[in-house]
């Protein structure tokens, strides 16, 4: 048998913990190979000593049949190896040209030959089909945008196996599928593809076959074919995994969100939330669905005091929070699970105990007089450590070092414990697993049955119509229909989110 790579008993230690425990992960020639695992399961880690950002304890790796010792991240490219990091590793004032030549230019006189280098990014795009503006900068094209660019990247180098960590955690459904028609595309063309992720549905239309990760150790690999999703599933959390479903009855009670004919501006200045009105009630999830970029961002952000209000008004439980600073609507009753885990969710160079009082530290049992109490911090810091299942070696360890998944459980284990009136959950699964994303929703239901009011926002569909009691579609700044999530669909749905209401006609 012939493989692109094989990883023959990886070791791989940090203080405290085994990342990777005697791992073997055989991928062949001209394929799409799934690394599944919980959160914590070792998948980056083991990429990351594939790609020679670490070094294994133990192990070795053979690239094309041949034994291979690699350094760091230069020796990975030139055996062939790129990688596509689930945090982008842009620049984003530099134009997508800039960041696909940056380190390997093409030089004229000594100096960067920018028409040459817009002429190879146009011929690289087209040959892979992979559409993007060489001249655009990065800071103003979408997320999928930008992962395209990550990808050209990599094929700029030569790659001719690549990596993807997680790469659908931050795409819309429709980015998603054409990622997996580029993947199919690349491995045609000759190229190896070793794809980590969560997501089941993904696997199933994209690979050929998986290796299942748990707790850092080897659990099977499995041809696709041979296999099903609920076994993939159990044999991932070492359990058989109940997909959670809001069944609760829907009583709703007191309004505790009121948003009154709300104008916000984007980053350009534009109109881009146009006179929207929502009212999320106590005792109800509202989910709101529509595709990225029609003012989701933009409306939580407002709610939450993290971008101005042009006109109209926001109410907490009756309380004008209307451009109020953060603090005061967090204080008037809002949780906040944010679209963006690292900008807007953790401190990355605080420790887990420290992220996890960010809302209560100045109040009482955190701080006495001032002071900062840390054996309370710690008891609480570990206890919703243990109650969320974030897998790290102490409370003590920065944020910045926890996988993706992990950081996510540290957000929600905050905010949910605070109970608090109105919980905006923005994309709170992005990046989790199927143990964890059960554990979540079963969480989020339990807030709506306490009586508090969960705008959930999501790009999973599938998410907003197990959960939601009312989904309200966005389309262009402005709710466009609420519909109830029992007598639609995903087909429907698509097509409220592209512009058109019941009976065909354009919004």
């Amino acid at each position: 048998m012939s493989y692109a790579i094989e990883m023959r008993h990886i070791r791989k230690e940090f203080p405290g913990i085994v990342a990777n425990d005697d791992i073997t992960l055989q991928v062949e020639e001209g394929e799409i190979h799934a690394l599944f695992g919980e959160n914590g399961a070792g998948k980056s880690t083991l990429m990351n000593v594939l790609f020679g950002l670490y070094q294994p304890d133990q192990g070795e790796i053979y690239v094309h049949g041949k034994k291979a010792v690699i350094h760091d991240p230069n020796d990975a490219t030139r055996l062939g190896i790129g990688m596509v990091h689930q945090h982008f590793m842009l620049i984003d004032k530099f134009t997508v040209a800039e960041n696909i030549v940056l380190g390997k230019e093409p030089k004229k006189h000594g100096l960067l030959d920018m028409a040459k280098a817009v002429k190879i990014v146009k011929e690289l795009s087209e040959k892979y089909g992979l559409d993007v503006d060489p001249n655009q900068k990065v800071e103003d094209i979408t997320v999928g945008m930008q992962q395209r660019v990550e990808i050209l990247k990599t094929l700029y180098r030569g790659s001719d196996i690549l990596i993807f960590d997680e790469p659908t955690a931050v795409l819309t459904p429709l980015e998603i599928q054409e990622l997996i028609v580029i993947m199919k595309r690349l491995v045609k063309e000759g190229k190896s593809i070793i794809l980590i992720t969560h997501k089941l549905k993904e696997i199933f239309e994209a690979c050929d076959r998986c290796t299942v990760i748990r707790r850092g150790k080897n659990i099977d690999s499995v041809a696709i074919s041979d296999t099903n999703p609920s076994e993939l599933a159990s044999m991932m959390v070492g359990r058989k995994v109940n997909v959670q479903v809001n069944d609760a009855p829907y009583e709703p009670k007191e309004k505790v969100l009121e948003v009154d004919h709300l104008t916000v501006l984007d980053s350009r200045k534009v109109n881009v939330i146009k006179e929207l009105n929502l009212t999320v009630h106590g005792g109800e999830i509202l989910g709101i669905a529509g595709v990225d970029g029609n003012g989701q961002t933009e409306l939580i952000e407002a709610i939450a005091g993290l971008r101005k209000v042009k006109n109209g008004r926001i109410k907490i439980n009756g309380q004008d929070v209307t451009n109020q600073k953060t603090r005061k609507i967090i204080e008037a009753g809002l949780g906040y699970i944010p679209e963006d885990r690292q900008k807007h969710g953790l401190v990355l160079d605080f420790s887990i105990g420290e992220n996890m009082v960010l809302q209560t530290y100045y109040k009482k049992p955190y701080a006495q007089l001032g002071i900062l109490q840390n054996k309370v911090i710690t008891k609480k810091a570990k206890q919703l450590i243990q109650e969320f299942d974030v897998r790290t070696p102490s409370e003590k360890t920065l944020a910045r070092s926890l996988s993706g998944g992990n950081q996510q459980k540290v957000i929600v284990a905050r905010e949910v414990d605070r109970s608090p009136e109105l919980l905006i959950a923005a994309q709170p699964t992005r990046g989790l697993d199927i143990g964890a994303i059960e554990f979540i929703h079963g969480k989020l239901i339990d807030e709506k049955k306490k009586g508090k009011a969960v705008l959930l926002v999501s790009f999973e569909l599938d998410e907003i119509l197990r959960l939601s009691d009312r989904i309200a579609v966005i389309y262009e700044g402005n709710i466009i229909d609420i519909v109830n999530p029992k007598e639609t669909d995903e087909n429907e749905l698509g097509l409220l989110m592209a512009g058109r209401k019941k009976g065909g006609n354009q919004a």
